[in-house]
């Protein structure tokens, strides 16, 4: 039988973080599923006014939902270094170590920016911010005995002709908003897949997972790709996702799955289950042959290091 939501086991006693949560996004979903089923969740935005807005509305559809809120913006290094230490606060105050880092947050085909790291800001959001944050919560994640990481990907990794190893505060040639987001969900993969590695070497209670979440219908084309082009093609566009696409909600359950499910091995993809993998009941797919490359993921990590300063096991 496919896997529902209603698989989800009882999570009370759980500590779970979860990045990117505004109302009507795919981290809010996974949010309220996890507070349904009993955790504990911190939700880790940008906007104090949108982690409000999200806080209130959840304990509003999850009447006693257990929620903290943590200000953290991903594409600056320095800010993630707060968060993560404002999230451990957190944990601690709520009773317990952390069990789940979902790494959800993202931004899509934005224009060609840099940020205060002088780094592009759609690697920073989305593959360097994530590094960090997961470093530095490893180690409330040992401590549960059980930890567990998931980090959101997407079909569009399979574009992505070549891994990001470049160095990261030099642009060159010419900026493909597409191409770079395309790398950095090529990056999510390659991540997630090194840190399984190194995790089992150095025999830490921690297991990593990545899922996507097919074709789903959120802000993001508003708020990122839409911003290449004119606005009456945007809204086109637009409009033919959310013909095609499934909901934000069905959108989550891949990240949900991937986030309690015990069957599945470590490591593991998880993705929708039709055969485009656009929608459906979720269940473990297969990445590119690039994103599964040891190699490459051996020298994005370097890189990645180098770059956000700190060291993993």
């Amino acid at each position: 039988m496919p896997w529902t939501t209603s698989d989800i086991p009882d999570l009370t006693g759980k500590n779970a973080v979860v990045t990117g949560p505004t109302i009507g996004g795919i981290g809010y979903f996974i949010a309220r599923g996890l507070l349904a089923a009993g955790a504990r969740v911190v939700l880790a935005g940008r906007s104090w006014e949108k982690l409000d807005a999200a806080s209130a509305s959840l304990v509003e559809e999850v009447p006693g939902a257990q929620l903290d809120r943590v200000a953290l913006d991903l594409s600056s290094l320095q800010a993630v270094r707060a968060g993560a230490e404002a999230i451990a606060d957190a944990t601690f105050e709520g009773g317990g170590p952390l069990h789940l880092l979902v790494n959800n947050a993202g931004v899509m085909a934005t224009p060609q920016s840099r940020t205060v790291d002088d780094l592009d800001l759609q690697m920073a959001t989305n593959h360097f911010g994530p590094f960090l944050l997961t470093g530095l919560l490893l180690e409330p994640l040992a401590e549960s005995g059980e930890g567990r990481i998931v980090t959101m990907s997407s079909m569009m990794h399979k574009l992505a002709r070549k891994a990001p190893l470049g160095f990261p505060t030099v642009q060159v040639g010419r900026y493909s908003p597409w191409g770079v987001y395309s790398q950095s969900k090529l990056a999510n993969l390659l991540f997630t897949n090194e840190l399984q590695r190194r995790l089992e070497k150095a025999g830490l209670p921690v297991t990593a997972y990545a899922a996507h979440p097919g074709l789903a219908s959120t802000h993001l084309m508003a708020n990122g790709a839409s911003k290449n082009v004119i606005a009456p093609i945007a809204s086109i566009g637009e409009a033919a996702v959310r013909a095609m696409a499934q909901t934000p909600e069905a959108g989550a359950w891949p990240a949900l799955m991937a986030s309690t499910y015990v069957e599945l091995e470590p490591g593991t993809y998880v993705g929708p289950g039709d055969a485009l993998e656009g929608r459906g009941a979720p269940k473990p797919v297969s990445a590119t042959r690039l994103a599964r490359d040891p190699e490459a993921a051996r020298a994005l990590w370097e890189l990645s290091e180098q770059t956000t300063g700190i060291a993993y096991p």
